[in-house]
């Protein structure tokens, strides 16, 4: 028999006890930041049809897993020799995101939501990327978004920094920056370049590599889309205006009093100013968000406010947290104006940069708080008993069931990183005692069965 390669495929992450438990963790302070907020859940399925992924040019650069039936043997015989192989022709493929899910989910459910519907879902995606150091090409992300029908307020393209900077605060990995752009803004100054319509969006995204490539290959890139050398590094100067939200507001004013054709470029001010306003009267602190004109984001569904955070000191990782407004998506698949505004945090990612970086650490492998010992097989009914009165008082307890050295046991329970040990002989039967070990101080002390969950919860805290 030939041996079976049973390890995961590239790409595909699989994470220890003590991984997963700091995953949940994360996920718990996220979704409770996010319904503080208002935002309820969603599941969608894995599973789309292609034609929704790929529509209006959703797909982006993204190479999306399609799905094909595999047959056993024996039945795909079956339909060959029938010769009507498969009957279902249907495209489908797994979602390399969460919005565009989203706006299918809303089309599905038109009738059944309020709006503006403000939803969060924390769900595996998928991309065919090329797999290589903390990236996958399956990721959990952790979205929020907003959608309005016909209107939504940029007060909610405000209160996504707002939702950012407490997560990330209470999660205590540092400090960081949100640098929140406008789209408009940008191709609003594009058009007073002259640039033709049509070539907008490439130049955009050519700005959004300029972290990647540098000035330099940015330039090269501009120049390919027919821009002069001149018109080239007036997009760099514009790029590099630097300074606080008002410094930089101020002078993308004064700039809309000398460019030709600033419709667009001063609406792009106007709701960016409306945002920044509210972004500060939700109290972020000041230091935590800033205007980078540089930021663009890759996706072309994106026609409004735009985010990414990084974390400083760490710039190397890349963006944390991203998204941003667009008005055309929901209306894809409905034919009306339905805008949005949302930010994903692709959680598998942050945590392997994160542990890479030794900012976070993994948590304990097990949850179990307390262990009880196992010092003599005839007094498994107490230590049952006496598990079952701590876990009704809320506390997590394992019971070792084999009997083992108790050097071993304790040696167990220090690698699972629990904090205490209960021990219980025949002797402390007799006396309804117990003994209780501190596995991180070395302390043990004696205390009655009666008072020992008042004990371990005390300390506990």
């Amino acid at each position: 028999m030939s041996k079976i390669n049973f390890s995961t495929p590239s790409g595909f992450p699989e994470f220890l006890p003590s991984e997963k438990r700091l995953e949940q963790h994360l996920m718990d302070t996220i979704r409770q930041v996010y319904e503080s907020y208002g935002f309820t859940p969603i599941e969608t399925p894995s599973v789309e049809r292609l034609e929704v992924l790929q529509a209006k040019g959703n797909q982006g650069d993204n190479i999306i897993y399609g799905l094909q039936p595999i047959l056993p043997p024996n039945r795909q015989a079956e339909r060959d020799e029938a010769g009507k192989g498969d009957t279902d022709s249907e495209a489908r493929a797994l979602k390399f995101d969460q919005t565009v899910p989203l706006a299918a989910y809303i089309a599905r459910h038109l009738n059944d939501l309020q709006f503006p519907f403000a939803r969060y879902q924390m769900d595996l995606v998928f991309r065919g990327e090329r797999a290589k150091d903390g990236r996958y090409r399956q990721f959990r992300q952790c979205d929020i978004d907003v959608v309005g029908r016909t209107t939504l307020s940029l007060l909610y393209d405000a209160q996504m920094p707002a939702i950012i900077a407490e997560i990330f605060d209470r999660i205590q990995i540092g400090a960081f920056l949100i640098r929140i752009n406008n789209r408009k803004v940008l191709t609003g100054f594009f058009d007073s370049l002259g640039v033709a319509p049509d070539r907008i969006k490439v130049c955009i995204n050519i700005i959004d590599t300029l972290e990647k490539v540098g000035v330099a290959k940015v330039l090269t890139g501009l120049a390919t889309q027919g821009l002069s050398s001149e018109q080239s590094q007036q997009v760099i100067d514009f790029i590099n205006i630097k300074g606080d939200v008002d410094q930089v507001l101020t002078e993308l004013n004064t700039l809309a009093t000398k460019l030709p054709d600033a419709d667009r470029f001063k609406l792009g001010i106007e709701e960016l100013t409306t945002v920044i306003n509210g972004v500060r009267d939700l109290g972020v602190p000041i230091d935590r968000y800033c205007i980078d004109l540089s930021i663009a984001r890759g996706l072309d569904y994106y026609t409004g406010t735009v985010y990414e955070t990084t974390l400083i000191g760490h710039e190397a990782l890349g963006s944390i947290c991203s998204g941003g407004r667009y008005e055309e998506l929901v209306g894809t698949f409905i034919g009306e104006s339905m805008p949005g505004v949302g930010i994903s945090i692709g959680l598998t990612r942050l945590i392997y940069r994160l542990l890479k970086a030794n900012i976070l650490q993994p948590l304990a492998a097990t949850p179990a708080q307390v262990m009880v010992l196992n010092l003599q097989e005839d007094l498994m009914s107490t230590y049952l008993q006496v598990s079952q009165q701590l876990r009704q008082a809320g506390i997590k307890v394992v019971t070792a069931f084999d009997k083992r050295p108790l050097k071993k046991q304790f040696a167990l329970a220090d690698k699972q990183g629990i904090t205490f040990c209960v021990l219980i002989g025949a002797e402390e039967v007799a006396n309804q005692k117990c003994q209780l070990k501190n596995m991180t101080t070395g302390e043990q002390i004696q205390v009655s069965i009666e008072t020992l969950v008042t004990e371990v919860k005390q300390r506990l805290n």
